[in-house]
């Protein structure tokens, strides 16, 4: 009889393990420098990162969710203005919409891969829209291609919500390919620890080709300074802090082999798992690469949660992302939609499971998970 295992969504710990000694030792060096806010630490991450993303200008902040607030800031758009973005993503996506007092317009998603609709996009564009929000769900790029020729025939901007998709490539419509968050005006990233680079906490950046426009996102992070005590704009406090700058540090030398053993276990799991006939395994788009942040399941004729719970039961975690779609949030109400306004994202919030996907699972724990689904008697 085969043991059960106990295995994570991702096993964060096993790889802190493994540069224990290199996470200590670089605490302690930050420590002992006595410059605990905006230090050398902070830039130096910041240029090694933007080799990672194309040579994009690189302008770290406090989290994810700063990120967002600061490319709405830094693009001058006015209470009322029209955003438009997809309602399956995590709430921060629409919150700095609201916050701002923008108007956060939604459009449904493609059922296919989860990624907002561009078909849908062009049907919901107003005189007052003013930007899209695309956000790259699960590691799978939106069709950037598409969404980039819609921005440029209505004079629109484009931020791009990259928070899972650190280390994804897509095409432009010059088809080119180029990292996920550089391809739009401004593109949002997120160091939270499950992410596919993570801090010990929290973290963010934004992305930007514009030299101006990134020297405009720094200053905002920073109070609005042009120079100590010399404020240029109204900005926020939002700055990466110096210990997860060296953590960070020492996890981008991981990161390309990382992203490289997420690739080889999703194909693992898309060979073991395609021939159930309950399930859909995630669909590779061939306009872009896959950092699988998430690999996530459709499950048929509404067996999820059985799914889910048989899972537990053999010790293997599982998650719902999202199970409540932005429209359908008590505190969003205010935006007006109802109950079957997006069929696609309310179906796939009512069928979608996402199992565990992280670099150190051993095959030992691939095999115990796909045995496991596979015997599944649903």
């Amino acid at each position: 009889m085969q043991k059960t295992l106990q295995i994570p969504m991702v096993n964060l710990q096993r790889f802190h393990a493994s540069i224990e000694n290199d996470l200590l030792s670089t605490i302690q060096k930050v420590i002992l420098s006595g410059k605990y806010v905006k230090s050398d630490n902070v830039r130096e991450f910041e240029e090694q990162l933007s080799a990672i993303v194309d040579e994009a200008n690189v302008i770290s902040c406090g989290n994810g969710t700063d990120a967002l607030q600061l490319a709405f800031m830094a693009l001058n758009l006015q209470p009322g203005d029209e955003v438009i973005t997809t309602p399956f993503t995590f709430i921060s996506t629409v919150e700095v919409i609201a916050l701002l007092k923008l108007k956060p317009v939604l459009v449904d998603i493609d059922p296919t891969n989860f990624n907002i609709d561009p078909k849908e996009i062009e049907k919901a564009i107003s005189s007052k829209t003013k930007a899209i929000v695309p956000v790259h769900v699960f590691g799978q790029s939106a069709p950037m291609h598409r969404i980039m020729e819609i921005a440029k025939n209505h004079n629109l901007f484009v931020i791009e919500d990259a928070c899972q998709a650190l280390g994804t490539i897509a095409n432009t419509p010059d088809e080119e390919y180029k990292a996920a968050g550089t391809i739009g005006h401004i593109g949002c990233t997120s160091f939270f620890p499950s992410k596919n680079l993570g801090a010990l906490g929290d973290g963010g950046a934004c992305f930007t080709r514009d030299k101006e426009l990134a020297k405009k996102i720094r200053s905002l992070a920073n109070h609005g300074m042009k120079r100590p005590y010399d404020h240029h704009l109204i900005g926020i406090n939002s700055r990466l802090d110096p210990i997860q700058a060296e953590i960070l540090k020492i996890k981008l030398a991981y990161f390309t082999n990382q992203i490289e053993r997420k690739n080889e276990i999703a194909n693992y799991y898309d060979d073991q798992l395609s021939s159930c006939d309950y399930i859909n395994i995630p669909k590779r788009e061939s306009y872009s690469t896959h950092s699988f942040h998430q690999y996530t399941l459709t499950v048929k004729d509404g067996k999820r949660d059985k799914l889910r719970e048989y899972l537990k039961d053999n010790g293997i975690a599982s998650g719902v992302y999202y199970p409540t779609p932005l429209h359908l949030q008590p505190g969003y109400q205010f935006m007006g939609y109802q109950q079957g306004d997006f069929p696609h994202a309310e179906w796939a919030s009512q069928n979608v499971l996402s199992i565990p996907m992280d670099p150190w699972l051993t095959q030992e724990e691939q095999h115990y998970i796909t045995n496991k689904i596979r015997a599944f008697n649903n």
